[in-house]
């Protein structure tokens, strides 16, 4: 029986490649820097890890992953969140004979820079939007003039200090609070949608896209409604190739009045997208680079978070008077947390946000923060010591 290793066990991802694993016959062990009940608790997994957290003892992570894949036998490592970036780094400490799914460090670095991503999806046949890098307001003023401008943080995440001026930059926009560059990008009005995708060694081997139904203000979707795009799938099936990519690999998009998209930004991991593949569809084989052809969804119901669609979706809901709509989207999507005979996943979430809590407390931040900052990475050098 093939053994695999699950990082980022916070992330109701993880969660979702466990099950899947699980069900094609495979041992999933799972590892994490802090409490990750929402996976670890999954009648899939056998074994929860506890590791150093990669930003700050990257040494002592690598060395507990070295320890997981001796005692486990580990076949294949997954990645789901940023933790990507350090497995990357140093993939040269872990043994060869084990699959990694990360592509080389310098590549990642160009896709996780909003700058520097544009430049690499120029010629894949799709919009990108005219950007540029700044340090300042006023180089960003002076680059948009009165034209529609987003900026963002050139490292970021989850749209945490995205601000959109679809009206252009005002006199009194507030100073670029956040170090380091900031990247200003004409906006493109429209639909958002995001795309998932699995790759090994410039071959699309899985591929999903959807529309971010409802959402925590611009921040993480808790609705994934299937949205499928044969222009999306043509671009990231010539990007992976142009890149010569290995890994998980998403996107994000707006779609215009004219049904074209324009790809914005890339994040090269894990995202929602995943949760739209069933428990038999090939996805496990498409991340052990043992498939193929391009897995897609097979059916076409949503996704959702029921916990979050049933307190901050209603909530939504009953602000925006769409009662109705969200009762109908909620009766056809499918949760990602709870699954039959196995519930407890959901009191594992529940003592997570117990454990989150604590930590943003302790540690002066908040709940976001809290639950990420251990595995972020913006750009910083990242040494062998």
């Amino acid at each position: 029986m093939p053994s695999v290793l699950i990082l980022g066990g916070r992330a109701p991802v993880a969660l979702d490649h466990a099950r899947r694993f699980e069900s094609q016959g495979w041992k999933v062990c799972l590892a994490d820097s802090i409490p990750c009940r929402l996976s670890g608790w999954s009648r899939s997994v056998v074994a929860t890890l506890s590791l150093a957290s990669p930003r700050y003892a990257p040494m002592a992570f690598v060395e507990g992953i070295c320890a997981a894949i001796r005692r486990y036998g580990i076949d294949l490592i997954v990645p789901t969140c940023e933790e990507v970036f350090y497995l990357s780094r140093y993939r040269d400490l872990l043994p060869a004979n084990v699959r990694v799914l990360a592509d080389d460090f310098g590549t990642l670095r160009t896709l996780h820079s909003k700058w520097h991503f544009v430049a690499a999806a120029q010629g894949c046949g799709v919009r990108v939007p005219a950007s540029c890098r700044v340090a300042s307001l006023a180089e960003a003023r002076a680059w948009a003039g009165a034209e529609p401008v987003v900026l963002k943080p050139e490292y970021s995440r989850f749209g945490v200090h995205v601000r959109l001026y679809p009206e252009g930059l005002p006199m009194r926009a507030p100073e670029l609070g956040i170090a380091g560059a900031w990247v200003a990008q004409r906006y493109h009005a429209g639909i958002e949608l995001c795309s998932y995708g699995v790759a090994d060694r410039g071959r699309l081997l899985a591929h999903a896209v959807y529309r971010p139904g409802y959402r925590i203000q611009r921040s993480s979707s808790f609705y994934f409604d299937p949205y499928p795009s044969g222009k999306i799938r043509s671009f990231v099936s010539a990007f992976v190739r142009k890149m010569n990519f290995t890994g998980q690999i998403s996107f994000d998009w707006i779609q215009g009045e004219d049904g074209e998209a324009t790809v914005i930004e890339c994040n090269p991991r894990a995202t929602s997208g995943l949760h739209l593949f069933s428990e038999h569809d090939g996805l496990p084989a498409a991340l052990a680079g043992e498939i193929g052809q391009c897995v897609e969804p097979h059916n076409e119901q949503p996704a959702m978070i029921a916990a979050l669609m049933l307190s901050a979706g209603l909530y939504q809901a009953t602000a925006n008077s769409t009662l109705q709509r969200w009762r109908h989207d909620y009766r056809r999507a499918r949760d990602v947390v709870t699954a039959p005979g196995d519930r407890l996943p959901l009191a594992g979430a529940l003592l997570d946000l117990c454990s989150y809590s604590r930590l943003a407390i302790r540690q002066g931040c908040n709940l976001r923060e809290a639950a990420t900052r251990d595995i972020e990475w913006d750009g910083e050098c990242l040494s062998q010591t």
